[in-house]
């Protein structure tokens, strides 16, 4: 991800909004399903964007000596936003935008360390970067699974209606 002709505190700010946002679209999503494996899994998920918030925060106030004020409604920027609210969307289609958010996210950190002397900064996002890859992967279990008991519920709308 080509980030060079933002500001480091543009930059900062997009991190932090976009760990906000992916945690509360975590939540929102675990308060929906039905099952509970799944929705364990994303609060889990949820509570590290909120680690990862708190760390990126730290290092904008370390780098700017001002708290990081109140986020924006949009930033320069452009991460992938993902979409819960739309009627009749599966489960398994707002996975796979998750999916690609969590990619976006990892790409932007192994590009936004690049921006850092600070070795320890620096080790820190590509660390976040790979743990957004990890996201990205049990979201990924996680939609193959929906989508073979999609396609079930969809051809049989009684499959699990009892005797």
């Amino acid at each position: 991800m080509n980030i060079a002709r933002y500001g480091l505190k543009d930059l900062l700010l997009a991190a932090v909004k976009s760990e906000v946002e992916s945690r509360e679209v975590y939540l929102q999503l675990a308060g929906k399903v039905n099952n509970a494996f799944l929705a364990d899994r994303l609060r889990f998920i949820a509570e590290e964007e909120l680690k990862h918030q708190d760390y990126l925060e730290s290092v904008f106030r370390m780098q700017f000596q001002e708290d990081v004020p109140d986020l924006p409604e949009t930033t320069p920027v452009p991460l992938p936003e993902v979409h819960v609210d739309r009627p009749f969307v599966q489960a398994s289609s707002i996975l796979t935008q998750a999916m690609e958010a969590e990619q976006a996210a990892a790409d932007f950190y192994e590009s936004l360390s690049d921006r850092f002397d600070d070795n320890e900064i620096r080790s820190t996002l590509i660390y976040i970067s790979r743990m957004e890859i990890t996201h990205y992967r049990l979201l990924e279990i996680e939609r193959d699974h929906l989508q073979s008991t999609e396609d079930y519920e969809m051809e049989w709308e009684m499959m699990h209606a009892g005797p």
